[in-house]
């Protein structure tokens, strides 16, 4: 019995042995420069950020919160009438367009590659839109000047005769029953800034729902064609389900994309400083478009007001990315990766 409680005691008392991990210099290299990167991203995201407040600080002090409900732009007029709400407005919406457009061809051009696409074709096709998405942002914007604004301005002249009813697809000054109604006033509109726009993130949107799609576990479409499935009920029940979170990550990302674009924009829209809601009718603008447009002949107000919307739009754009990545963080394939 004594030597049964001094065992036991013995087994009680003792701490659990600790076990340590020798990592070679090629791990402990590989884990520094990891670490570093995401030091890096995080200190330049930050520095970003607060340079850009120190530069509109002197701006947002004399305007305030009104910089986001004010219409006007005047900030070298000392009343403080200058705010980013009528440009706001048109980036959402130029954003919203394109993101319309692009989230069913992205959609379909990956479901395409990844479950229908004949292998010798697949790998070129890959190529290709990864390609599209290094295209620069100054050639989408000659395509939408010289090819698409002179060939879209049809289909925007339909919605605006069937759909006219609807606020977004009204168009003052156009009357459907007058065959002379001039087609000018459908060009440089934020419908055909959002296509331009659309085309720019298509690829980006398609690749990362593609790599999604593809890493569908295997087992599950097996045995649901095993079932009795057919390949699309196969992509329904299995595919989709796996790659929601890739479907919503990717069109958050797309969408971030879409409200920084500044060249193609800027080439394509006619800038108005008025809040634009209807779509299909010439003039819009964006924050990325008024900076480049007033950038040059800015005074010291001027341009602490410019870097107010840029901070506008680095923020807004922060945040779209941030749910974005929260959202795939939280799906099954973000789990699983």
């Amino acid at each position: 019995m004594e030597l049964f409680e001094k065992v036991h005691l013995q087994v009680t008392v003792e701490s659990p042995r600790a076990i340590g991990t020798s990592r070679s210099l090629a791990d402990r290299v590989f884990r520094g420069v990891s670490r570093g990167g995401g030091v890096a991203v995080l200190v330049i995201m930050s520095s970003v950020g607060v340079f850009l407040l120190a530069r509109a600080w002197q701006a947002l002090s004399v305007s305030g919160i009104s910089f986001f409900t004010v219409v006007e732009w005047d900030p070298d007029g000392g009343a403080g009438r200058f705010g980013i709400a009528a440009v706001l407005v048109g980036t959402i919406l130029i954003a919203l367009v394109a993101i319309i457009v692009a989230l069913p061809v992205s959609l379909a051009t990956a479901l395409f590659i990844s479950e229908y696409c004949p292998e010798f074709l697949r790998k070129a096709l890959v190529t290709l839109v990864d390609l599209m998405a290094a295209i620069p942002s100054v050639v989408f914007g000659l395509w939408g000047v010289f090819f698409l604004q002179g060939t879209i301005t049809d289909v925007a002249k339909w919605l605006a005769t069937a759909f006219g009813w609807f606020p977004l697809f009204a168009v003052d000054g156009f009357d459907p029953a007058d065959p002379l109604s001039s087609i000018t006033v459908f060009t440089s509109s934020t419908f055909i800034a959002g296509l331009v726009v659309a085309a720019m993130i298509t690829p980006i949107m398609t690749s990362i729902m593609r790599e999604v799609f593809s890493q569908a576990p295997g087992g599950e479409r097996e045995g649901a064609l095993a079932l009795g499935s057919t390949r699309w009920g196969m992509i329904r029940s299995v595919v989709l389900p796996y790659g929601a979170g890739g479907i919503i990550g990717g069109s958050m990302l797309g969408l971030g994309r879409a409200l920084g674009e500044t060249i193609a924009v800027y080439m394509i829209i006619s800038p108005v400083f008025v809040i634009q809601p209807h779509i299909l009718q010439n003039g819009t603008s964006s924050v990325s478009s008024l900076i480049a447009l007033r950038y040059g002949e800015a005074s010291a107000a001027g341009m602490s007001a410019l870097m107010a919307a840029g901070l506008a739009l680095f923020l807004l754009t922060l945040v779209v990315n941030f749910v974005a990545s929260t959202i795939v963080g939280r799906s099954r394939s973000g789990a699983d990766n």
